[in-house]
């Protein structure tokens, strides 16, 4: 596993079921609310910060969710795919990058031809069975409720890039020394 997550250069995520709990809360104007945990969100601009790539692969199409990629910084959004394999090979190509660089976390039936592809496959621990059997990792936690984070700390740990990242919340700034 952790040979696996050392080579990974671009981690990608589900939204609905992994960067949040699945659920969709539709408004009586059309619009619809998510909840994304913060410490996903954080996990990710960790990752960015650190040199990977991060990307959304949704198959359905969210304002929600093109504001949240905003707010993180992350520019590669996939969403209203009819089918995520097509856009993942798509995103292969015009990154040229090998599969085995890609980490990709997926919770239902539709992301197993994705999760076979990559280097590392993930899944939150509420994913479907059939797609937790299949995955190389499954975190202990559930979908929008830091599965995310797991992933990011396990592949920041892998490339040894955890403990720097610690070490700057530990180091006190010289401004306030006495």
């Amino acid at each position: 596993m952790v040979h696996a997550a050392a080579r990974i250069k671009v981690i990608l995520f589900d939204v609905d079921g992994v960067l949040t709990d699945g659920k969709v809360l539709l408004h009586a104007d059309g619009t619809e609310s998510k909840v994304f945990d913060i410490k996903d969100g954080t996990a990710i601009v960790w990752a960015q910060r650190a040199g990977l790539t991060v990307g959304f692969l949704s198959a359905r199409l969210s304002a929600a969710t093109a504001q949240r990629a905003a707010q993180l910084g992350v520019t590669l959004v996939r969403q209203g795919v009819a089918g995520k394999l097509d856009e993942y090979l798509k995103i292969v190509d015009e990154l040229a990058i090998a599969n085995e660089q890609i980490a990709y976390m997926g919770d239902d039936l539709l992301d197993l031809p994705v999760l076979g592809r990559v280097g590392l496959s993930a899944a939150p621990a509420d994913a479907a069975e059939d797609v937790r059997a299949r995955a190389d990792w499954v975190s202990t936690r559930r979908g929008g409720d830091g599965a995310a984070r797991e992933l990011v700390e396990l592949i920041l740990r892998a490339q040894n890039a955890w403990d720097p990242l610690l070490a700057s919340y530990l180091t006190e700034p010289a401004s306030r020394r006495g």
